[in-house]
């Protein structure tokens, strides 16, 4: 009985890292997607006059450095 109550703790712990897994990754693809919003909100503002190429670079770093610490898995959709 104990190896079958072990097995299932394992099962279980398993299931709620792969579950953490997914979490972080559609939280991660989440805020890519909000950085890429904010890159073309500030690439329109600098390009209609209304706004500067310092923020539309801040919001191209955001976006590189977002991708260096998570991929570019947001990127396709």
């Amino acid at each position: 009985m104990s190896g079958f109550l072990d097995r299932a703790k394992e099962q279980a712990q398993r299931g709620l890292a792969e579950g953490k897994k997914k979490v972080d990754e559609v939280q991660a693809h989440r805020a890519g997607s909000e950085l890429l919003k904010k890159l073309g909100s500030a690439y329109y503002a600098e390009r209609s006059g209304s706004g500067s190429p310092e923020a539309t670079r801040e919001a191209l770093g955001a976006v590189e450095a977002h991708i260096n610490a998570h991929g570019d898995a947001f990127l396709s959709g």
